[in-house]
């Protein structure tokens, strides 16, 4: 019996379908003309663009794996981690690349944390038996990915910096709140959703119940990782001279009294800056140490990023149409006014529902939006509410597209619907404790 198209490929293909017919009503046919070739091209110079990126991180987390840290990692939160991924072996690579995802996104490293997620379903990939088809740990690690805990939403939180709010990151607490009550909601919707589907559930292959065999056939070991050669006295003193320089320049910038105010422009965006070279020097400073070499560890490790970067381009390319077509058609509008008479009874302004409409699309467009409206009035109910749905929510679609591409998922089973549902808890919750706080 042949598979049902999937949730997201009806989705797709309504989106271009719904959205051409809207251009006919509204007269937008020149606009989503342009928007086809426009999206396309972005969608290109983007994944090229993440080509950099996915190499270096692929790399890094290759040399904190050779030195063993992913290991240390996923051991010291199992009892979380087997609970949530019982299919998954605490020990396999997996695991602790899904880990260092979740802290990445965390932390607001986005950067940091796509190649870290990609490596993620990667590694999932190696435990599925039926190939092409989501199991139900990459739905719940893809729900989880798009609802995932912000501790720092430095980039909304810059915004409104910027714009001159009285306190820039008074939507910190509500941010965490609206996350957490979207990651509770993505875990329990994954968890009840894949029971319905639990007769077509791709099982995990029998020889993966043996943890030492998952991981070799999971990641074969190069020459590169046979190899450890522990740094020597003269090198271990060279780092700690320069980690004793490192922490004398904090002191020195300290006592002038040049580094950034807590809470100001400069602060969060200085934030920003340092948390990126301090997590990559970690890392390389433990493969260091672990006698892992690199340099030659982490340039084997990009080539992988790098196939990867550019096998996620179709998908990316398709997502990005669909969405370019759909805002310009007018068909986002006609939703908004359809939804607005229900939302406004909740407390959410039409402008907030564009954001909120937009953010499972289009990161780029929903951040747009709400950097403009935080701009205009960046200390009102609108700027703390829109403010908070950008940072506690994520691009549902777009991670779905470039995380399962990535692996040729084409059966995604109830990643999308769970996905959606904590995006839609992630909202409501916003909505809630933006009232309660404001």
């Amino acid at each position: 019996m042949k598979n049902k198209p999937s949730v997201l490929n009806i989705i797709w293909f309504s989106m271009i379908l719904i959205s051409t017919v809207a251009a006919a009503y509204t007269g937008k046919m020149e606009h989503i003309t342009r928007a086809m070739f426009e999206s396309a091209k972005n969608a290109v110079t983007l994944a090229i663009s993440l080509v950099g990126p996915m190499a270096l991180w692929f790399g890094a987390m290759k040399v904190v794996e050779a030195g063993g840290l992913m290991k240390v990692i996923a051991r010291a939160i199992s009892p979380v981690m087997t609970r949530l991924f019982p299919d998954v072996p605490i020990d396999h690579p997996a695991m602790s690349a899904m880990i260092m995802n979740m802290a990445a996104n965390a932390l607001g490293l986005t950067n940091a944390a796509t190649p870290m997620g990609l490596k993620a379903m990667k590694e999932l990939d190696t435990l599925n038996s039926e190939k092409g088809t989501a199991t139900n740990a990459m739905c719940l690690f893809l729900a989880i990915n798009t609802s995932n805990v912000a501790l720092l939403p430095l980039g909304v939180i810059t915004i409104r910096a910027v714009a001159g709010a009285t306190s820039p990151a008074a939507i910190m607490l509500p941010s965490l709140f609206a996350t957490a009550c979207s990651t509770a909601v993505a875990i329990i919707a994954a968890k009840l959703l894949q029971r319905r589907s639990s007769n077509t559930m791709p099982h995990t292959p029998a020889h993966t119940n043996d943890k030492n065999d998952a991981i070799q056939k999971a990641d074969p070991v190069t020459d590169l990782l046979d190899d450890l050669f522990p740094p020597g006295m003269v090198s271990k003193i060279f780092i700690v001279t320069l980690l004793a320089a490192f922490i004398g320049g904090i002191a020195l910038r300290i006592s002038k009294g040049n580094l950034p105010a807590l809470f100001s422009t400069n602060f969060f965006n200085s934030l920003s800056n340092w948390l990126m070279p301090l997590l990559l020097c970690s890392l390389l400073l433990y493969g260091f140490f672990k006698g892992v070499k690199v340099y030659e560890v982490l340039t084997d490790g990009g080539k992988e990023g790098f196939n990867i970067a550019i096998r996620i381009i179709p998908f990316m390319v398709a997502i990005f149409v669909a969405i370019g077509m759909f805002r310009e058609s007018g068909a986002l509008g006609f939703f908004i006014s359809i939804l607005d008479p229900v939302t406004s009874r909740i407390g959410m302004p039409a402008e907030a529902l564009q954001v909120a409409l937009l953010r499972p699309l289009s990161g780029t467009g929903s951040f747009g939006v709400m950097a403009e409206i935080v701009t205009k009035n960046p200390d009102s109910f609108l700027s703390y509410l829109v403010s908070t749905i950008q940072g506690s929510t994520e691009t549902t679609f777009y991670v779905l597209a470039v995380y399962f591409g990535s692996v040729g998922i084409k059966r995604t089973r109830h990643a999308l619907p769970a996905g959606l549902i904590a995006d839609a808890a992630g909202i409501l919750s916003s909505v809630f404790i933006c009232r309660l706080l404001f």
